[in-house]
């Protein structure tokens, strides 16, 4: 997979610049809440609310879990415990779905047998083997960046989603970084839920890569966050929000070196730079530019708007993306209008990212 690895040096001359004319006449930050699966330690799960935090763009009011890259009780440690590294325990964590609505261990057992290989499988067996995973989430391990001492909150994820739109009516941007079980779960309790958000920002929806994952990387060609809840997926991208946007192929092209994330630890020690030169992996920045593109939308340069829904039938194709132009989409079976990324300023967006990594330090 081809990798952009600008020199530091070429970027910490760069942010992510000022925003435009109609943004600075906007005072007050924007309402967000980062739901997500965040494996650790690091890792785009992780690296995710670095673009969020503080950023004088943002207010942030907490972040949900999900199973999907790893169990939910030890993807919510890993990120409590980040935060406390971080000295942002203020923000609270909200834990959520511990299983997907529908899908299940077995099924996805059964799946690969009928359909071969899902590349990335998370939770139930990563890059290995599903054979032997458990059922259901085993006890949270000892963590090698040390387990918190930061408690999730008693608020179950979805009613703490619920509770947030309604309080900020028409003001929170959900960035979706993860499988969105939380959200349809949200949607099903409170079905005015989505249409009382400002708009929901997700990353998912890989189009046309089939090619992709004969020739290059299969598990960057694999769309996650969709295929390990299916169900969900078709809930949340059917439910009214005002708008969606879309963010998967555009992030694949997109990393940093290990020499470029040591460069910034030599220039800005501290907790935060330390945890990442220790744990990077230079892997695609997918949740890092779904939350920095949530945060400023002039980092995209290039877009297209397509009606949007996630293949349920049992079969090769079962939670794969499915787009339609206006002139032929069933529109009778509730699609939305989806706002797909095709491309964005990456050099700034990496040079925004190193800036916020070095200054993601709170004061608590």
């Amino acid at each position: 997979m081809r990798r952009v690895t600008l020199a530091f040096c070429a970027l910490a001359s760069l942010a992510f610049g000022p925003p435009p004319a109609s943004a600075r006449a906007e005072t007050s930050p924007q309402y967000m809440i980062l739901d997500n699966d965040f494996q650790g330690p690091a890792g785009s799960n992780i690296q995710s609310i670095i673009p969020l935090l503080n950023n004088p763009r943002v207010h942030l009011l907490g972040v949900s879990v999900v199973i999907g890259d790893d169990w939910e009780n030890v993807e919510s440690a890993r990120i409590r415990r980040f935060l406390e590294i971080s000295h942002h325990t203020d923000i609270p964590v909200y834990d959520g779905a511990t299983m997907p609505l529908i899908n299940s261990v077995e099924l996805m057992r059964l799946r690969e047998m009928e359909f071969g290989t899902i590349p990335w499988k998370g939770a139930w067996g990563g890059l290995g083997s599903i054979a032997h995973v458990p059922d259901t989430q085993p006890p949270v391990p000892a963590l090698v960046e040390g387990n918190p001492s930061l408690k999730a909150q008693p608020t179950p994820a979805a009613l703490f989603l619920i509770q947030q739109v309604h309080a900020h009516p028409h003001e929170v941007t959900i960035v979706e970084a993860g499988p969105m079980t939380n959200l349809a779960l949200a949607i099903r309790l409170d079905p005015t839920f989505a249409a009382t958000a400002r708009q929901l920002v997700f990353m998912g929806g890989y189009i046309d890569l089939s090619m992709e994952s004969v020739v290059g990387n299969s598990d960057n060609a694999s769309d996650f966050n969709l295929i390990f809840d299916p169900e969900a997926a078709h809930v949340t991208l059917t439910a009214p929000w005002p708008q969606i946007t879309s963010l998967a192929n555009v992030t694949n092209a997109i990393a940093l070196s290990h020499e470029a994330i040591q460069a910034i630890a030599k220039e800005k020690p501290t907790p935060v730079t330390t945890y990442l030169a220790q744990y990077y992996e230079p892997l695609p920045f997918w949740d890092e530019v779904t939350a920095a593109v949530a945060a400023d939308p002039s980092l995209v340069t290039k877009s297209v708007d397509a009606y949007f829904d996630v293949d349920l039938a049992r079969g090769v194709n079962y939670g794969h993306a499915h787009i339609w132009a206006d002139a032929i989409a069933p529109k009778a079976m509730g699609l939305r209008k989806v706002k797909i990324v095709q491309a964005i300023d990456t050099q700034r967006f990496l040079a925004g990212f190193a800036a916020s990594a070095k200054n993601a330090m709170g004061s608590h």
